[in-house]
């Protein structure tokens, strides 16, 4: 698309592009309009490390509608889109980012966000965090905090904390009840399923599908795959996820084992090497297999690269292998986050709540200055709760309240049998 397409179009494209995914963030622009009157962010520069997307312009306008000045720069190579760029450069923010761009070039994104000396960080993934750790540890007086989006990140930032290296406190963003469970399941399992098929335009009923990690991510990926009528199957090293995999209808083995009869297969657990050469090996003629983890590191891309007799581009976002015995399979999006990388991400609905959520962590932030300790903060459960109400409010959709004497009981002691 950029590549016939100047600036001015980009530009109309984008806006046309974020409208449509307004439509669809009302809690976001609810706290917008709050914004526009309170200016929490007054004078304030916000560095946001994030997957460039039309939801992600809407939440840059609503900091903007706040008073804040941001510095823009993409999460993931492959993420990006171009319009979108071109839109929030337009607004007057500082946005590094193109659709396929280099490590080298993702990388100066990094260090020019971080080089606006910002006061408060969105992360997603934990790129600009440990960047500002390791090599601007001058700017740290500055940062208020900064805010996480997804597990990845989060992980990354605890084990900073455990090693005693996190120098300003962060909130946990994904760890919101309305993020975690709505954004990692339901937003991770329609926008992957919606990626592998822009890329390869498989039937799904009937094969065998493989999910790779039974987190809530694996979980949303599991049951949207199930209620397309594949023969799910789930791997896992923990016992409890995997007997709540069983009892969800879902056949439990090793990746050796499935890697003989998986038809597609999803990783999604945040670690590395989960789909490794010894299974390829073992896969069928055809197989394909997609990430869904933040990170390229899931399945063993060098091992495979070297392995293939030959190797090329087929469709769309999807690469062919061939071994030495003619068996060949399909990786879609380069082995990198493949709901992005093929397709657009979540639907705005559900990362409607999940900026809410960003937007009120970093108000709590400036709020409660030099009163949190340098460490990884779940956000308050009123502000949680108050972003499950809102959403309800706007979906047209009402709940009981607690009766005085439901209150009493919920809070005595004394009543039994």
């Amino acid at each position: 698309m950029s590549s016939v397409m100047n600036a001015d179009q980009l530009v109309e494209m984008g806006k046309l592009r974020t409208e449509w995914a307004a439509l669809e963030m009302p809690v976001l622009a609810l706290e917008r309009e709050r914004l526009v009157k309170e200016r929490t962010f007054d004078g304030m520069r916000i560095a946001i490390c994030a997957h460039l997307t039309s939801e992600t312009a809407n939440l840059g306008r609503a900091l903007v509608a706040g008073g804040a000045s941001l510095a823009m720069t993409a999460s993931n190579p492959l993420s990006t889109q171009d319009d979108v760029v071109e839109l929030m450069r337009s607004e007057g923010a500082r946005v590094h980012g193109k659709k396929g761009e280099d490590i080298d070039s993702y990388n100066e994104g990094i260090v020019e966000a971080v080089g606006t000396d910002p006061h408060l960080v969105i992360d997603d993934g934990g790129d600009l965090i440990s960047y500002i750790h390791l090599h601007r540890k001058d700017l740290i007086g500055n940062v208020i905090g900064g805010a996480e989006e997804t597990t990845t990140g989060v992980k990354r930032l605890r084990n900073m904390e455990k090693a005693g290296t996190l120098l300003f406190p962060v909130i946990a963003v994904n760890d919101c009840q309305t993020k975690m469970l709505f954004d990692n399941r339901y937003g991770t399992g329609q926008s992957t399923i919606d990626g592998i098929l822009r890329a390869t335009n498989r039937m799904i009923a009937g094969a065998n599908f493989v999910v790779g990690g039974y987190g809530w991510c694996g979980r949303g990926v599991a049951s949207c795959a199930k209620g397309l009528n594949a023969h799910t199957i789930v791997t896992e090293i923990d016992p409890v996820r995997a007997l709540q995999a069983a009892m969800d209808g879902h056949r439990v083995m090793t990746m050796e084992e499935a890697a003989e009869v998986g038809d597609f297969f999803v990783t999604t657990t945040g670690n590395r090497s989960i789909i490794r050469l010894e299974h390829m090996t073992r896969m069928k003629d055809g197989a394909i297999i997609a990430n869904s983890g933040h990170f390229d590191v899931e399945i063993d891309m060098d091992d495979l690269r070297n392995a293939a007799k030959s190797t090329r581009p087929v469709r769309h976002c999807l690469d062919e292998f061939e071994f030495q015995n003619g068996r060949r399979i399909y990786v879609v999006g380069e082995g990198r986050l493949s709901n992005l990388a093929s397709a657009e991400g979540h639907p705005a609905s559900v990362m409607d709540m999940s900026f809410a959520d960003q937007v009120l962590s970093l108000e709590y932030l400036v709020k409660n200055k030099g009163n949190l300790s340098n460490a990884v903060h779940r956000i308050p459960l009123e502000l949680d709760q108050r972003v499950a109400m809102l959403k309800l409010k706007t979906m047209g959709v009402e709940i009981d309240q607690l009766t005085e004497k439901q209150n009493e009981y919920l809070n005595a002691w004394e009543s039994g049998t």
